[in-house]
């Protein structure tokens, strides 16, 4: 019955900040639902999530934004508030390869992911048609293999007209198979998630499941992570494994840690829309 939002922050560590958090909230009308923070020793940085009420009719939306804001500044905190009700508006992109793609949009449509997806975009054609029978627009990009450095920034100025168009609050990469230029990387800071296996940097370049089946891994899994101008070198979110044996082919293999990697992806999304990951350096604070 109440409007509820979503409160994150991380500032350097000191005695009574979970205090003044209350209290804030308790003198703003507003009733915790749950809490949950982190201070990490070895950063010094403190890392705060929680999920209230506001049950004060006589307080406003811009009152309680202005006041966090003070707090905020009183803190040294970076902070957040965020609407708990709103869907936050995910932009995704995929290359050849579906089964991320496939596994997000069942999840969206079954309402076990809340978000909005309002285009896709792709430089491959494959997934137009399944991207219209859930009614999403589909963007084709195309780049052709060894396009200039002029063409690839062409290419990605439309992708920015997309993400200022719709308002992206994320962006997605199922199995998008180009590197982004250090300069979309650096705009997308902290709002980009990619998923790769989890044998990079061991298996790196094509065929990664052929390689590992070579070596005759007992272990294969999939890593979600922040996208970074290092390639896949970003803050880690989620990661997974699952246990396989010599008598599996590479098909067998391959089959697995597709499933893998939709879940792990799956997983990071949820928790980002949830605004339950914070960033902490090179690492993630991630509350379950």
């Amino acid at each position: 019955m109440y409007p509820e939002y979503i409160l994150t922050l991380s500032c350097l560590d000191h005695r009574g900040i979970v205090l003044r958090v209350s209290g804030f909230l308790a003198e703003h009308g507003c009733n915790i639902i749950d809490s949950a923070q982190f201070g990490d020793p070895e950063s010094k940085l403190f890392f705060m999530r929680v999920h209230f009420a506001l049950e004060d009719d006589a307080m406003s939306d811009e009152l309680l934004r202005a006041g966090f804001g003070s707090l905020c500044e009183d803190l040294g905190a970076d902070g957040a508030l965020h609407d708990a009700k709103r869907k936050p508006r995910v932009l995704i992109m995929v290359s050849k390869i579906g089964h991320c793609l496939n596994d997000l949009l069942f999840r969206y449509r079954s309402g076990l992911l809340p978000v909005e997806i309002p285009a896709i975009v792709s430089n491959h054609m494959d997934f137009y048609q399944l991207a219209a029978s859930y009614n999403i627009p589909f963007h084709h990009l195309p780049l052709e293999a060894g396009a200039s450095e002029s063409a690839k920034l062409a290419q990605e100025a439309r992708i920015i007209e997309l993400l200022d168009t719709h308002r992206i609050d994320l962006v997605v990469l199922a199995r998008y198979m180009q590197i982004l230029s250090p300069g979309l990387c650096d705009a997308l800071k902290g709002r980009a998630i990619n998923i790769h296996h989890s044998f990079l940097p061991s298996f790196k370049g094509a065929r990664p499941y052929a390689q590992a089946h070579r070596r005759g891994v007992k272990l294969i899994g999939a890593t979600a992570h922040f996208v970074t101008g290092d390639l896949d070198e970003g803050p880690i979110i989620e990661q997974d494994v699952e246990r396989v044996d010599h008598a599996m082919s590479v098909d067998q293999l391959t089959a697995i840690g597709r499933d893998v990697e939709s879940v792990v992806l799956a997983r990071a999304v949820k928790w980002f829309v949830e605004h339950r990951i914070l960033l902490n350096g090179d690492k993630t604070v991630v509350f379950s």
